[in-house]
């Protein structure tokens, strides 16, 4: 059992975080207002998330103007989709 835990990462312990990394592992991009629609979260609390991830290097953003709008789009690092496929692996072997 032991063995299993150690490959949980506590960056996804979170369900925002769990959340966010589920949507860009499977988009190559989405923005602020898309990720925010999907987990149905605040502004703040999103964005203290997304730092969060940030810090770790499992998501990079991108700055734009659409329309003279600022636009965030997010994606997960190759380092990000590892880590997070690691994750749900120990999560499905603990499901066994």
């Amino acid at each position: 059992m032991k063995e299993l835990l150690k490959d949980l990462n506590k960056a996804f312990e979170n369900k925002i975080r769990l959340g966010i990394m589920s949507a860009l592992v499977v988009n190559d991009h989405l923005d602020f207002t898309a990720l925010k629609d999907l987990l149905g979260v605040t502004d703040g609390n999103l964005a203290s998330h997304l730092k969060t991830l940030e810090k770790y290097r499992y998501i990079r953003y991108t700055k734009e103007f659409l329309d003279r709008k600022p636009n965030t789009k997010y994606s997960a690092t190759e380092e990000g989709i590892e880590a997070f496929e690691k994750h749900i692996r120990a999560i499905e072997q603990l499901l066994k």
